[in-house]
């Protein structure tokens, strides 16, 4: 569907197969573009070595990690739930890599004491993660991973910076030597540095995060083979937006290894973490429009459409713009953001859902103000399709609020068929876990 900028009678009728076979709405994803983002991060300039990790938080269907994993990517998982779902697509453990805030206990340390045991690279983000974990990993000659701190960072908003003093992910600079002196005294060696700064943030920001870490590696990780930059690579969901240019970051990373290799005589893998640059412009939300609504001459038009909050929270939570397509009920393309008409439409409207919520928008900007859009006005019964929702969208959006159920997943496949991934949620499941008595 290749971001559907360039719309032909055939594209539009696969939202609209997709909705009579399955109903509205639905997750809709293009399994063509998803297979040229793996090759195109696998084919990314390096020095010594690339490894892929798709950051599997962005979209966790167990059909999608293994349609990723056989192009050739490893994962990183976020919790160990999240290990284990991989593990139940039939990702091997050698193959994951755990970055998480979860502290292990109990049970849970039991689980990754087998789960390293088998091959897990656990990603230390903390002190007390390092003197749970680090004993165990030093008595078993386990190598690991260690998350820094950098103090810098960069991202879309000021939640998805995740590298300064915002945010307290990973072990920050100021608590370093402290957690060197443990996995000295403990047999810990430490096989990889890793930073992840933010998400969809300056490219600039990601180059200065590439020196500093070298740096750190250079003069604190003698035993480092390889080194993460994280994920974040920005993936423009809007005409006016611009994706990261991975062929000049691969370069310039690769230039920073082999200046580093000149200096150290030590070769370094390069890793990157990418998740939203994989699948953010391969998913769509099909839904279909319920209702119109005015509050007025100086008040919004509204559309009502059957998916809202419950299927995409990033306007929400982000601010974050959508491009919208209109289709009719009869399968005509009535309006896309992608096609340049001349003037845009003098019909302005804010794009609502069907939750009792004000935040139940589409249209949101980053002061949570509905901002209305120009589109085709369209008629109650037409097609309203949300582009760019193929990640941090069926992993993150609240889908029983108001007790809606979760949607329906379809997998477009690069042989023209239409996949069912994931089944539509039924009320049963919503309250099966529910004690009355």
């Amino acid at each position: 569907m290749e971001r559907l900028n360039n719309f032909s009678s055939i594209l539009t009728s696969v939202p609209y197969e997709a909705k009579d076979r399955f109903g509205t709405p639905l997750y809709l994803y293009d399994e063509k573009l998803i297979v040229e983002k793996c090759q195109a991060l696998l084919e990314m300039p390096n020095a010594f070595g690339i490894t892929v990790r798709y950051a599997m938080k962005a979209n966790s269907n167990g059909a999608l990690l293994r349609l990723v994993y056989s192009q050739g990517l490893s994962m990183d998982a976020s919790s160990l739930n999240e290990v284990k779902r991989a593990h139940l697509a039939g990702i091997p453990f050698d193959r994951i890599i755990l970055t998480t805030q979860e502290v292990p206990e109990d049970d849970e340390r039991a689980d990754l004491e087998q789960m390293m045991l088998k091959g897990l690279l656990y990603n230390v983000s903390s002190l007390r993660q390092l003197h749970l974990v680090g004993g165990f990993a030093g008595a078993h000659g386990i190598r690991m991973s260690i998350r820094i701190h950098p103090g810098i960072g960069s991202g879309e908003s000021a939640s998805r910076n995740t590298g300064d003093n915002y945010s307290c992910f990973g072990v920050h600079l100021s608590d370093l030597d402290k957690a060197i002196g443990y996995a000295h005294k403990n047999g810990v060696t430490f096989s990889q540095v890793h930073t992840h700064i933010g998400s969809g943030g300056d490219p600039e920001a990601w180059r200065q995060n590439i020196d500093l870490e070298l740096g750190i590696v250079e003069r604190h990780f003698p035993d480092a083979v390889s080194i993460s930059f994280g994920g974040g690579l920005k993936e423009a969901r809007m005409p006016d937006e611009s994706s990261a240019d991975i062929m000049s970051l691969g370069n310039y990373a690769k230039a920073q290894i082999e200046s580093f290799y000149h200096r150290s005589d030590r070769k370094l893998k390069m890793e990157i973490e990418p998740g939203n640059f994989i699948f953010a412009n391969s998913g769509y939300a099909v839904t279909k429009i319920i209702d119109k609504k005015t509050t007025g001459g100086e008040g919004y038009n509204f559309i009502v459409a059957n998916g809202g909050l419950e299927v995409n929270a990033r306007p929400l939570m982000y601010g974050s713009r959508h491009p919208f397509y209109v289709i009719s009920k009869t399968g005509d393309l009535l309006y896309s953001d992608f096609r340049d008409t001349g003037a845009p439409p003098a019909y302005k409207a804010v794009i609502v859902g069907k939750c009792c919520e004000s935040g139940d928008s589409q249209c949101l900007d980053n002061d949570a103000v509905n901002t209305p859009r120009s589109l085709a006005e369209p008629e109650v019964g037409d097609i309203l399709l949300i582009g760019g929702v193929g990640a941090y969208c069926s992993s993150m959006a609240p889908f029983n609020y108001n007790s809606h159920v979760q949607i329906p997943e379809v997998l477009y496949t690069r042989d023209g068929k239409l996949r069912l991934i994931r089944k539509k949620q039924s009320l049963e499941q919503i309250v099966e876990n529910e004690i009355l008595d």
